[in-house]
C-alpha cells in the first residue's frame, strides 16, 4: 500500500486524516513538533516522528526516517486573529515561518525522491479565509494564500515529472483547537490594540454565528485529502466542508 506523510498530526485535521488513512491500510507517518506514542491505534503500519517544519535539521531527520513516501500532506499551521497594526513583527515571522515557509521547505524535502521516481502528490492544507477578505485576519490569511499561489504555480512546474500539486480549502471549524489556541496566542501577545476593540468584538460574534452544521467538519476535511491522495483527475483546488464551498462557488 502507499505510504503518506502528514505533517501536524497532534489533533484536529491532521489526526484525523492519520487515523483515516491507517483505517484504510495505508502506510502512515505521522508528524508532530512533540510526538505523543499512544495518540493514534498501534498498528505495523504507523510511524510517529518529531518534526518542527521550522527547523531544516528536523526536516532532514523526519524525511530520512520515513523513507520512500508516496504522499506529503502539509497540514502544519498556526493560526493568528489581530489586526495588522496589533501583530508584532516577530509573530509575523513566526506564522510565515510555519504556515509558509514550513510548506515549502517540507516539499523542498520530498521532491527529489518524487522526480527520482516521476510519482509523487504534494497536498497542502490552507483555508477558505484566502476566499473572501476578513478583518483581523490579515497576516494569517496572507501566509495561506501564499501557499494556495505557490501551489497552483508548482503544479504546472512538476506536471512533467509526473508530480500532482493541490490545495484544500477548509472553513471553520468549531471541532478543532484551531480557533481556540489563535486567541490564545493573541492574549499572550498583548491583547488587540484599543482602536479595534469593537471590531474585535463583532468578529468574535461573526465567528460564534451559526450552528455547527454550517461550518467544516473534520471529516470534509479527510475527505478532500483522501480524494486528491487517490484520484489522479481531483482538481487542484478544492474546498472543504459547507462554508468553504460556498466560498468558493460564490
Amino acid at each position: 500500500m502507499p505510504t503518506i506523510l502528514i505533517t501536524g498530526c497532534s489533533s484536529g485535521f491532521g489526526f484525523e486524516t492519520a487515523r483515516h488513512f491507517l483505517a484504510q491500510g495505508w502506510t502512515v507517518i505521522a508528524t508532530m513538533r512533540n510526538p505523543k506514542p499512544d495518540l493514534l491505534p498501534a498498528s505495523d503500519r504507523l510511524t510517529i516522528l518529531p518534526l518542527d517544519v521550522t527547523c531544516p535539521d528536523s526536516i532532514a531527520a523526519a524525511v530520512a526516517a520515513a523513507g520512500e513516501i508516496d504522499v506529503l500532506v502539509n497540514n502544519a499551521g498556526i493560526g493568528w486573529l489581530n489586526a495588522v497594526e496589533g501583530t508584532p513583527m516577530p509573530i509575523v515571522q513566526e506564522i510565515f515561518g510555519t504556515n509558509t515557509f514550513g510548506t515549502i521547505a517540507m516539499i523542498q524535502a520530498v521532491l527529489p525522491q518524487f522526480r527520482a521516481r516521476r510519482a509523487g502528490v504534494i497536498i497542502n492544507v490552507t483555508s477558505s479565509v484566502t476566499l473572501k477578505n476578513y478583518d483581523l485576519l490579515s497576516v494569517y490569511t496572507a501566509s495561506k494564500a501564499a501557499v494556495n499561489a505557490l501551489t497552483e504555480v508548482i503544479a504546472l512546474e512538476l506536471a512533467p515529472f509526473g508530480i500532482r500539486s493541490h490545495v484544500v480549502l477548509p472553513g471553520q471549524a468549531p471541532g478543532t483547537a484551531f480557533g481556540s489556541n489563535a486567541r490564545e496566542r493573541m492574549v499572550q501577545a498583548g491583547g488587540f490594540p484599543e482602536p479595534y476593540a469593537e471590531m474585535a468584538q463583532e468578529v468574535f460574534a461573526r465567528l460564534a454565528a451559526g450552528t455547527d452544521e454550517d461550518k467544516t467538519q473534520a471529516e470534509d476535511v479527510v475527505a478532500a485529502i483522501w480524494r486528491i491522495a487517490t484520484d489522479p483527475a481531483a482538481p487542484v483546488r478544492l474546498p472543504a466542508g459547507a462554508d468553504a464551498v460556498a466560498l468558493f462557488n460564490g
